[in-house]
């Protein structure tokens, strides 16, 4: 697969990329060999970009990976945490660092920043400095839903890199308290890119939810010149097929992959509460848990994906 500098940090990666929360314990709970065996065949085939998080307990799959793996001197691991404070971002990158066995950690990044974090996070970006001048971390940037945030970002000499959320749809963005638009998200990674930011997109399936316009999904983030690589979320061998045969060109038009067996599901640590998806389904399949979120009846769900539109926050995944 073909490989880009990521803006103008001289990392080269893939143009797909590999998003490894689904394997994890947030989603398919994989057993350790077998995630680990789905990440050695993407390399194989070509991925050697990795995208992780403290958030998502997924270090032991990657380093499981690279003990299995001969010369894996050119894998890219972009990992983030959410930590607010300078002490809390440096252990965050030190957890990183032990946990997946190497001195140093290509890419990390202040985990979704929401509109006004940028100043309440300011302890937690100065470790992320302060990491890249001691050689512990490579480049330097954040991840957001947030098209507002984004555009910030272009404007922040110190930062390398950028995580943005896009898809065709919509699906997740914000801007400010509000929701925001795709095209208002491509203007704003447009402005990064003019800065010399790299950018790599994701929740092109918006959670899964436009797994059933795969193509058209696909062609819309890859058709972007502005973004260097698409992090993909994959949790089996068949899905990182699918994406090598549509990067390849050996695609038939018509297909998609199914989906019969993907259920809804809510985040329950990115829920709000705030009740916009129980108002719109029509089949009451959504009710309040004990913890006053919204969770999913599995045997009332059509499966519509209504729900995932309502969504302010992004917190309804399909797996």
């Amino acid at each position: 697969m073909m490989k880009v500098n990521l803006g103008n940090t001289n990392i080269k990666v893939s143009r797909a990329g590999f998003g490894v929360l689904p394997i994890g314990p947030g989603q398919l709970a994989l057993p350790l060999d077998e995630g680990a065996r789905i990440i050695c065949y993407a390399v194989e085939k070509g991925i050697n970009f990795f995208d992780t998080a403290q958030y998502y307990h997924t270090y032991p799959y990657i380093r499981r990976a690279l003990e299995m793996m001969p010369g894996t001197e050119d894998i890219i691991i972009s990992s983030k945490s959410l930590a607010e404070t300078y002490e809390e971002m440096n252990e965050a990158i030190d957890h990183a660092l032990s946990s997946l066995g190497r001195e140093t950690i290509d890419i990390f990044l202040m985990h979704e920043v929401r509109t006004g974090q940028l100043e309440e996070r300011e302890g937690a970006w100065k470790a992320l400095i302060d990491a890249r001048a001691s050689g512990t971390v490579k480049a330097i940037g954040l991840s957001t839903h947030h098209a507002d945030v984004t555009a910030m970002a272009a404007d922040i000499p110190e930062l390398d890199v950028v995580f943005p959320l896009i898809n065709y749809a919509g699906l997740g963005i914000r801007w400010g308290s509000s929701a925001g638009t795709a095209e208002q998200m491509m203007d704003s990674i447009r402005k990064c890119k003019a800065a010399g930011k790299g950018v790599y997109a994701m929740k092109a399936f918006g959670g899964g939810n436009l797994t059933t316009t795969y193509q058209k999904a696909l062609d819309y983030v890859f058709g972007q010149p502005e973004i260097d690589s698409v992090m993909i979320g994959f949790g089996s061998i068949s899905e990182i097929d699918d994406l090598i045969n549509y990067m390849e060109g050996r695609m038939e038009p018509d297909y998609n992959p199914d989906t019969s067996k993907k259920r809804i599901h809510i985040n329950q640590g990115d829920c709000l509460g705030c009740g916009a998806c129980k108002s719109i389904c029509a089949s009451q399949a959504i009710f309040w848990n004990e913890n006053g979120l919204a969770e999913v009846d599995q045997s009332l769900c059509l499966t519509c994906g209504y729900c995932s539109y309502a969504c302010p926050v992004r917190a309804i995944i399909m797996y």
